[in-house]
């Protein structure tokens, strides 16, 4: 155990170290036009935009509270999952795709404009098992600062997530949800998902993980 504990601190501190290094970078051109054509709005007083170079930071931040503790024995890898996290926008964000977007919604009322969600939408290739369309967009990461919650930022980003999937041409959407999550359930089926599969693993049972519900809704314009 203490093998892998330090392992595990040689990397934060090698991570962290690379955090420091970082240089500044700019999304691609081929999405972030297009994009904010159609998400640029604003819903009470969250504007919702395409996030930016300068955001990364705050997004790892909401997204890492969201998911994972900050206390308790493994508390002290935090750092180390935002980094994570971080990284992972900074390269998918950079890629050329043009279907590939994270949104912000920023609170216009704050004299700073606070980031207070997130959320990103890609385009997802099929697994062989799954009836689905060969291609189909994907709806992930979603996450909102404690302090704003049920305040209408979800549901805004959500509505944006919408308007982008139908501008590229598709007319339904999916996100997996955690089947003990009721609270973010009971959001998604406000805003008109509904369950195309319960999904178990072979590992579900031995460690006790909450089993993933596919979730769908069809698009529409009305």
């Amino acid at each position: 155990m203490n093998g892998v504990l330090g392992y595990l601190t040689k990397v934060l501190l090698h991570k962290i170290n690379t955090k420091l290094a970082l240089i500044p970078w700019s999304f691609h051109p081929s999405h972030q036009q297009p994009v904010t054509d159609v998400v640029n709005q604003a819903s009470s007083h969250f504007q919702i935009r395409p996030a930016t170079s300068t955001d990364l930071t705050g997004v790892a931040q909401i997204i890492a509270e969201s998911f994972h503790a900050q206390n308790g024995i493994w508390g002290w890898t935090f750092p180390l999952i935002r980094l994570g996290i971080y990284e992972d926008l900074r390269h998918r964000l950079a890629s050329p795709s043009p279907h590939q977007v994270c949104l912000v919604a920023v609170d216009t009322n704050h004299a700073a404009n606070n980031l207070v969600g997130t959320v990103e939408l890609g385009v997802r290739f099929s697994d062989a098992w799954r009836q689905v369309s060969r291609t189909f967009p994907y709806l992930s990461n979603l996450a909102v600062h404690p302090k704003y919650r049920r305040q209408g930022a979800a549901s805004a980003l959500l509505a944006a997530c919408d308007k982008i999937a139908m501008s590229w041409g598709f007319q339904d959407l999916y996100l997996h949800v955690l089947e003990s999550n009721h609270q973010a359930q009971q959001l998604y089926f406000k805003q008109g998902y509904r369950v195309y599969e319960l999904e178990s693993h072979w590992n579900t049972f031995f460690v006790r993980r909450s089993r993933q519900m596919f979730l769908h809704k069809h698009l529409s314009k009305d």
